[in-house]
C-alpha cells in the first residue's frame, strides 16, 4: 500500500440526491484513481474514498458539482484504510429518518432537448424525456430517500434500453429516477399537430404539465384572450405568456442580460418584464407597464412551440377563479370542462399541485415575488435549530412553512383562503411536506386575527399554538431570511393586518428585536368606508381622503354614478367605517382621488395602474409632516393629488412617498440608535416606492434589507412566523 495513501469519508448534505450527484461522484473518482464507495441514505450523500488525490477530489466535489446541486455542507473524517480495493462503487440507497432535500422540478437541460429535436434518436418527439440534469422532481415524488419506487414514475417499468442507460455510470441517465421513453414512458391524449391546429383556430386548451393544468391560447388571438377571460372570470387580472426562446421577446418586451438569465435559468420562472409598443393585444396585460413572460421548461411546450413555429402562447394557471391549480384527469374534465374547449392531459400522476413562479429583477437583484415551482421547497437556512415548526400564514397569499433543524422550508404559493378547495390544499400542502421533511411540528404559529381559516388550522392540529401579529411576522421574515440578528426598525406596507389594539394596520414603523416588538408609528388613520368593501372600491378611499381633508362636497361630483349619499353618511356619522393605517387603502385613496381605478378587479389592481402611469418621479416637500407620537401625516400629499392629472399625480404620489417615508424611518434611526432597517409587506411589491427607499436610506447610511428570495407579500409570512416560533422556544427552553 503506497506511503501517502488515505482514507476519507465525506459526509455531503443539502440539495444531493436526483441530481446525479452520485454519478458524478463515480465518474470523478475514476477519473482521481481513487477507490471506495457512493450512496444515498437519510442525511445526503455519505462518500468514502482511498487514494493519494483525495485532496484534488475535495476540491472537484466543491467546484463541479452538478448545476442543480446545492451544497449546505461537506464534513470529512479520516479513516481507517481498507486492504485490496480495487474499484469504485455505486452503493443502493439506505433509507431511514431522512434529513436530506428533494429538489425542485427542473427545466429540461440542453442535451435531452437536442434528444427531442433529433430525428435519429429514439426519444425524438418524446414529451416526457428527462435525466439526472433536468425534469420533474418535487412534483412526483412520496417521499425520500429520492428513488423510483417513490415516485408517480414506479408505475412506468423501465424497457431494457433505458434499464441499461439507468445501470450505465457513464450514462447521465445513470440513476435518474424518472428517465423513460416512447416504448416505456407516460403518454399523452392528444397528438402535438392536433394541439396545434386547435391553437391555431382560436380555442382554449388545458394542457396537463408539470405541476398542474395550464390554460393556453394563442397570444395574437384577442377574440380567443377575450373568451379566456370570460369563461375564468378573471376581467383585468394579466396573463402570462410563453415564448419559445428570448429572441421572441424584443418585438413587444425590454429585456436585458440579468432578466434573460433568469428566464433561461433551470428555474424557468415567469419574469415580469417592461413593456414596449407591440401587435401583442393589450387585453393581455391591460394598463400595466409590465407583462409577464416564461419560456418552455417541459418537452411538452418545446414541441408545441416548435409546432407552432414560436408564435407566443398565453399560458396561465388552469383553475377556475380563485381555487387551486387543476393537478389530476378526472379532476380537468370536472373543474375545467366550461372554460378549456379540449382538455390534453398525460398518465403520469402530479402529485402536489405547483404554480409556475414569478420573479422581477430590479436594483436588489432577482426578487422572488410568488415562489413555487423551480423554487419550492428550497430550503433557507436560519442561524437556530429548534423542534420542528409550523408556520400557517395568513389569509391572502397563503403559504406554509415547516422547520427541520437549522433550515426553513416555504411551501409553494397556496392562494387565498376563502374557498373549501383552497383550504383543502393547504391541508393538502401540510402532509406532503411533512412527510417529504420526515418531521412532525411541535408548534404551530398563527396570525393574530382570530378568524382566519389559517388560525383555525392551527387550532385543529393538536399541538402547541403561538399566535403572532401580522406584521411583526412581515419583518421577521427579513430576518429570517438575512440571518439577522439584534434590533431593526421595522417598516412594514400593506393592506391589512389585525393590529394588538385590534384595530385594522398596515402603515406600521417597528422596533424589532426577536420576539420583542413595540410600534413606534404609524400612518395617520383613514377611515374605512364600508369596511372590507374599500379595499376593492377605492373610490370610497378617494372619498374618504376628501371626507378627511374638508372636501366633503367634492364626493359628489367626483365619483357620480356611486351611492355617495349613504357613503357621506357613513363617514358623518362613523357608520361602519372602521380607522385603518394600511398603506394599501392609502394608495386606494390616491388611486381613486386621480380618477385612475374606481372598482378593483384583483387584489392590488389600482395601485399597480397607478405604478404604470408614473414617467418620473416629483416631491412635494409639503407634502407630509411627521407628528410628536410617531405619526406620519401625508393629507398634504392627497390634497395636492385633488387637483393633478391622472399621470402628473401618480409622479408625485410615488415620489413624495419615497421621501416622507425615508425621512420618518432616518428619524426612528436616529432616535433608537439603530442603523439597521427592514422592509417588508405587499406595497413593497411597487418597485418604485421599494427601490426608491432603499437607495435613500441607503444614502442616508442605513443598512437596507428587503425580502428578496421570499415574497414580500404575505406569501413570506410563513417564513417570519416560524423566525418568530423558534425564539419562542429558544426563550421557554423548550
Amino acid at each position: 500500500m503506497q506511503p501517502n495513501l488515505k482514507r476519507i469519508q465525506y459526509r455531503v448534505r443539502g440539495q444531493v440526491q436526483g441530481v446525479g450527484f452520485r454519478p458524478f461522484v463515480y465518474q470523478l473518482a475514476w477519473d482521481l484513481g481513487l477507490t471506495g464507495w457512493v450512496l444515498n441514505d437519510q442525511e445526503g450523500v455519505l462518500i468514502e474514498v482511498q487514494g493519494s488525490t483525495t485532496n484534488a477530489f475535495l476540491d472537484a466535489l466543491h467546484k463541479q458539482a452538478p448545476a442543480l446541486s446545492r451544497i449546505q455542507s461537506i464534513e470529512e473524517k479520516e479513516i481507517e484504510k481498507k486492504e485490496n480495493e480495487a474499484v469504485f462503487l455505486i452503493r443502493e440507497s439506505e433509507c431511514g429518518d431522512v434529513q436530506t432535500d428533494i429538489i425542485p422540478d427542473a427545466a429540461i437541460c440542453p442535451d435531452c432537448l437536442s434528444e427531442m429535436r433529433d430525428p435519429n434518436d429514439r426519444r425524438y418527439g418524446y414529451p416526457f424525456l428527462n435525466c439526472t440534469h433536468c425534469g420533474p422532481r418535487y412534483t412526483i415524488t412520496h417521499s425520500l430517500p429520492y428513488d423510483r419506487a417513490q415516485t408517480s414514475m414506479a408505475a412506468f417499468e423501465m424497457c431494457p434500453a433505458c434499464e441499461a442507460e439507468y445501470r450505465d455510470p457513464t450514462n447521465r441517465r445513470f440513476h435518474a429516477q424518472p428517465t423513460c421513453c416512447p416504448n416505456c414512458g407516460p403518454r399523452l391524449s392528444m397528438d402535438i399537430s392536433e394541439i396545434a391546429n386547435r391553437i391555431r383556430q382560436g380555442q382554449i386548451l388545458a394542457i396537463k404539465g408539470l405541476g398542474g393544468f395550464h390554460l393556453v391560447c394563442d397570444a395574437h388571438n384577442e377574440t380567443a384572450i377575450e373568451k379566456l377571460r370570460k369563461r375564468k372570470n378573471r376581467a383585468a387580472k394579466p396573463f402570462a405568456v410563453m415564448v419559445a426562446d428570448c429572441k421572441g421577446i424584443n418585438s413587444f418586451a425590454k429585456l436585458d442580460k440579468d432578466e434573460q438569465a433568469l428566464l433561461e435559468s433551470p428555474e424557468r420562472p415567469i419574469v415580469l418584464l417592461r413593456k414596449k409598443k407591440s401587435n401583442l393585444p393589450d387585453t393581455i396585460a391591460p394598463n400595466l407597464n409590465r407583462i409577464g413572460v416564461m419560456l418552455p421548461y417541459t418537452p411538452l411546450h418545446y414541441l408545441i412551440m416548435d409546432a407552432l413555429r414560436g408564435r407566443p402562447l398565453v399560458m396561465t394557471s388552469a383553475n377556475p377563479g380563485g381555487e387551486p391549480l387543476v393537478i389530476a384527469n378526472d379532476e380537468a374534465e370536472h373543474r375545467l370542462s366550461n372554460i378549456a374547449d379540449a382538455i390534453v392531459t398525460h398518465n403520469r400522476d402530479i402529485l402536489i399541485r405547483v404554480d409556475d413562479s414569478v420573479v422581477r429583477h430590479d436594483l436588489s437583484g432577482p426578487t422572488v415575488l410568488r415562489s413555487a415551482r423551480g423554487f419550492t421547497p428550497r430550503p433557507i437556512a436560519l442561524t437556530q435549530d429548534t423542534s420542528s415548526i409550523l408556520g400557517l400564514g395568513a389569509f391572502l397569499k397563503n403559504t406554509i412553512c415547516l422547520t427541520r433543524a437549522n433550515h426553513a422550508y416555504l411551501s409553494q404559493h397556496i392562494g387565498d383562503l376563502d374557498n373549501v378547495a383552497t383550504l383543502c390544499f393547504q391541508e393538502e400542502t401540510f402532509d406532503h411536506l411533512r412527510k417529504i421533511l420526515h418531521v412532525d411540528p411541535v408548534l404551530a404559529v398563527h396570525d393574530l386575527h382570530p378568524d382566519f381559516a389559517s388560525t383555525r388550522f392551527a387550532h385543529s392540529l393538536g399541538i402547541e399554538t403561538f399566535a403572532v401579529q401580522h406584521h411583526h411576522a412581515h419583518i421577521a421574515s427579513v430576518l429570517a431570511e438575512h440571518q439577522i440578528d439584534g434590533p431593526v426598525i421595522g417598516l412594514a406596507l400593506d393592506g391589512f393586518g389585525l393590529g394588538d389594539n385590534g384595530k385594522s394596520w398596515g402603515g406600521e414603523l417597528f422596533k424589532v428585536d426577536g420576539l420583542n416588538c413595540t410600534r413606534i408609528g404609524h400612518l395617520r388613520p383613514l377611515a374605512q368606508p364600508g369596511g372590507d368593501k374599500a379595499a376593492v372600491e377605492p373610490w370610497r378611499m378617494g372619498a374618504s381622503a376628501l371626507h378627511a381633508l374638508g372636501r366633503r362636497d367634492e364626493i359628489d361630483s367626483r365619483f357620480a354614478g356611486h351611492d355617495t349619499q349613504t357613503l357621506k353618511l357613513m363617514l358623518d356619522k362613523g357608520l361602519n367605517s372602521p380607522q385603518t393605517s394600511s398603506m394599501g387603502r392609502l394608495f386606494d385613496a390616491a388611486c381613486g382621488l386621480l380618477g385612475v381605478c374606481e372598482i378593483a378587479q384583483y387584489e392590488g389592481h389600482a395601485p399597480m395602474m397607478l405604478e404604470s402611469l408614473v414617467s418620473r418621479i416629483e416631491v412635494d416637500p409639503q407634502g407630509w409632516h411627521l407628528e410628536e407620537n410617531g405619526v406620519l401625516n401625508l393629507l398634504s400629499l392627497l390634497n395636492t393629488l385633488c387637483e393633478r392629472t391622472a399621470q402628473s399625480g401618480a409622479n408625485l404620489f410615488h415620489g413624495t412617498l419615497v421621501f416622507a417615508l425615508a425621512d420618518w424611518v432616518e428619524q426612528a434611526c436616529t432616535k433608537h440608535n439603530i442603523s439597521r432597517v427592514a422592509l417588508s409587506g405587499g406595497c413593497f411589491l411597487n418597485e418604485i416606492l421599494s427601490q426608491g427607499l432603499k437607495r435613500k436610506l441607503q444614502q442616508a447610511g442605513l443598512e437596507v434589507y428587503l425580502n428578496q428570495h421570499v415574497p414580500l407579500s404575505d406569501a413570506g409570512l410563513s417564513l417570519g412566523q416560524v423566525w418568530l416560533g423558534q425564539q419562542k422556544l429558544l426563550r421557554d427552553g423548550s
